[in-house]
């Protein structure tokens, strides 16, 4: 039988990429990754209780010495920058995504798994250039190579946007107040790092005023 892992960072994206896709690709595994980041007890805890909600097993992956080779403000004391900007060079974690995506493509190849889904989308592919779907394509390359079990990494979010992606959790009743995006760390979401803006246009965007309230 299929299974899948999911990289869960306790953000809108992962929930809802979690939420949309669980029984489809049977996700069983969650990983969440400890790099030092602010947010990192808050996006653990958000990441739990996400696990919790949906019945799939949760591992934390500490990962050390990525802080030591990061310099930007999302582990460091630099300050975050606020609102939607070009913030590429302020919060890049070195080559993140293709380390978490090469550590599942491990317990893929190891614990048989057939998927690893991340919660990359079209919004933040403008941004992030791994998010976009070429990255998606040369990763799933690479691991024809580099695994014996060859999983696929899809990402079920990639055509939309944060205005999409919280429509889709409002018309599929997912747990939108277990969502924690904020980069700052603050016990609730901050509502002013560029994470959290994207996050609060998108409810405004689709007149959602309850999880605003609950969220921030």
């Amino acid at each position: 039988m299929t299974k899948s892992i999911i990289l869960l960072s306790g953000g809108l994206d992962s929930l809802v990429s979690l939420g949309l896709s669980k029984e489809k690709y049977n996700v069983t595994l969650a990983l969440t990754f400890d790099y030092g980041q602010k947010s990192v007890v808050q996006e653990i805890q958000a990441s739990k209780k996400i696990c919790e909600y949906y019945g799939i097993e949760h591992k934390v992956i500490r990962l050390d010495w990525l802080k030591d080779i990061t310099h930007t403000a999302l582990v460091s004391e630099k300050e975050l920058p606020q609102g939607i900007q070009d913030t590429s060079k302020s919060v890049w974690v070195p080559n993140r995504n293709g380390l978490f995506l090469n550590i599942a493509a491990s317990f893929a190849d190891g614990e048989d798994f057939d998927y690893i889904l991340i919660g990359a989308n079209k919004e933040e592919a403008e941004t992030f250039s791994d998010n976009t779907k070429e990255f998606i394509a040369r990763i799933n390359a690479e691991f024809e190579y580099s695994t014996t079990k060859q999983p696929k990494v899809v990402a079920p979010l990639i055509n939309y946007n944060k205005n999409d992606i919280v429509r889709q959790a409002l018309d599929n009743d997912l747990p939108l107040e277990l969502a924690y995006s904020c980069y700052q760390g603050s016990a609730k979401n901050c509502g002013i790092c560029e994470s959290c803006t994207r996050l609060k246009n998108a409810l405004l965007a689709n007149s959602d005023e309850k999880y605003i309230g609950i969220l921030f």
